[in-house]
């Protein structure tokens, strides 16, 4: 896709700011689009929005190569400073709804079928303490070298006015009283079960069945506070807040990464099979060798490995796999894991990799569209981008995606939170909902640091069959 003659051009300055942590900066930004992505020490946030891709009339059924081309579009050609020798990286941060025929409407108003962001400031860092503040414009392409002077200047004064916040407190949260809805689990069980019926009738060999959780709130919670408090819980996970529109935020901590591109070579994790983590280092060890041992959770995972690798074998080459599965260890619970590293050819991006994985037989089942039908018959509600690619991606290919997982989003004062299991052969419905329960536990502790109390002594309500909630619940 050629850019239109005369079309502006983007253009970037880069100033250090090591004073700088990423909740201040978004604390900052109320009132904007905002994001966060996170893997251990490893972090970048962004705020406003220079450059949105969404869909419009013209959208067809390659959601990821019509985003790979209009993100062509706009930053192939950076306006540099005299003497750079190249752009800097241009990054666009969002991603894709679990299914392609989404439709933005209840909870996912604010997320069409994919959403991407160049934003107007991003600030990433480290663990060694360095960060650095990104400032971009669109600017004309005959732009004089004025231009870079003026960005910088505008880096540096916000860079000036969050030092200047920094001595003061950051906002405690105020106890906002929260009621949990839940989903029936007589008919979660009773879905479970005919999962079972379709892999003993071979229509499909593994179904993964979501369920949700419903909070309603006395009053908003800031999702930055949120996605704090998830960071600093689950350092081992893919931690991410996503808020295209004011009070509609997107947050979770997953485990696995669908796609990770960078100069040709591809990295994913295979994660599959699960068991509560335990409350010592001996249990906790016990439980991991009995994870290993079982035969059902070994099978579950080996499906989502076997299915990645064969897909991945039409475009890589030089894919290689660990021998076995080790055990990942999280906060709250422990997974099967099996690393997967791959070469791809010069012109295959992240994008084009993602076409082929998503959705994953981690977070979908397989066959594919087999087990798509079966979640389309079983569960009562929209997934939207629960189970979608989240992450980012340059205009080279490069970019981190990873699926939404032990995930919530936000409308106004409610959230839902979503929790899946794979069900294959052997799964026991009673044990499948417990370890539903044990993945909301990320987004419930981190709702509950941010300032959320559950009346802990009162029962549950249940979410009736097809329900969903609305912005003025």
């Amino acid at each position: 896709m050629k850019r239109t003659p005369g079309a502006s051009r983007l253009a970037t300055v880069t100033v250090p700011a090591p004073d700088l942590r990423p909740d201040a900066f978004l604390r900052h930004a109320a009132g904007e689009a905002r994001g966060f992505w996170a893997r251990g020490d490893r972090w970048v946030a962004h705020r406003g929005v220079l450059v949105e891709l969404r869909p419009d009339e013209r959208t067809g059924t390659d959601h990821f190569g019509l985003v790979a081309e209009r993100a062509y579009a706009v930053a192939h050609d950076p306006v540099l400073p005299q003497g750079a020798a190249r752009a800097p990286r241009v990054r666009f941060f969002g991603g894709f709804s679990f299914r392609q025929d989404h439709e933005a409407e209840g909870v996912w108003e604010a997320f069409p079928a994919w959403l991407f962001h160049v934003p107007l400031f991003e600030l990433e860092g480290d663990g060694s303490g360095d960060a650095w503040l990104h400032a971009r414009a669109l600017v004309p392409p005959d732009a004089s070298e004025d231009v870079f002077s003026r960005l910088r200047h505008r880096a540096e004064a916000l860079r000036a006015e969050l030092t200047a916040l920094a001595d003061s407190r950051s906002p405690s949260s105020a106890a906002t009283l929260g009621r949990r809805t839940v989903t029936d689990r007589g008919n979660w069980e009773g879905a479970v079960d005919e999962s079972l019926a379709a892999i003993r009738a071979r229509r499909v060999s593994k179904v993964v069945l979501a369920r949700t959780l419903d909070v309603a709130l006395d009053a908003p919670i800031d999702p930055v506070d949120v996605v704090s408090h998830l960071w600093d819980a689950n350092r081992g996970s893919h931690v991410f807040m996503f808020e295209p529109e004011p009070g509609a935020s997107l947050v979770g901590a997953a485990p696995e990464t669908v796609a990770t591109l960078r100069n040709g070579v591809f990295h994913a994790t295979a994660v599959a099979g699960s068991i509560r983590r335990g409350t010592s280092q001996r249990e906790q060890a016990e439980l991991a060798a009995q994870l290993l041992a079982s035969d059902k959770d070994r099978a579950e995972q080996r499906i989502a490995l076997d299915d990645m690798v064969s897909r991945l074998k039409t475009v890589g080459h030089q894919i290689r796999t660990d021998p076995q599965p080790h055990v990942l260890t999280l906060a709250r619970i422990q997974h099967l894991e099996t690393e997967i590293r791959a070469s791809v050819p010069g012109g295959v991006g992240v994008l084009d990799l993602l076409r082929l994985l998503h959705p994953t037989a981690a977070v979908c089942g397989l066959p594919r569209e087999t087990a798509m039908d079966v979640l389309e018959e079983e569960e009562p509600f929209e997934r939207g981008w629960y189970a979608g690619p989240v992450g980012w991606f340059d205009a080279e290919g490069n970019g981190a995606f990873a699926p939404a997982l032990r995930t919530g989003v936000s409308a106004g004062n409610s959230w839902r939170l979503f929790a899946g299991a794979g069900i294959v052969e052997g799964s026991v419905p009673a044990l499948e909902w417990d370890e539903t329960a044990i993945k909301f536990e990320p987004m419930l502790e981190a709702l509950k640091a941010s300032g959320m109390q559950l009346a802990e002594d009162e029962p549950d309500a249940v979410l009736s069959e097809r329900r969903e909630f609305s912005h003025d619940e």
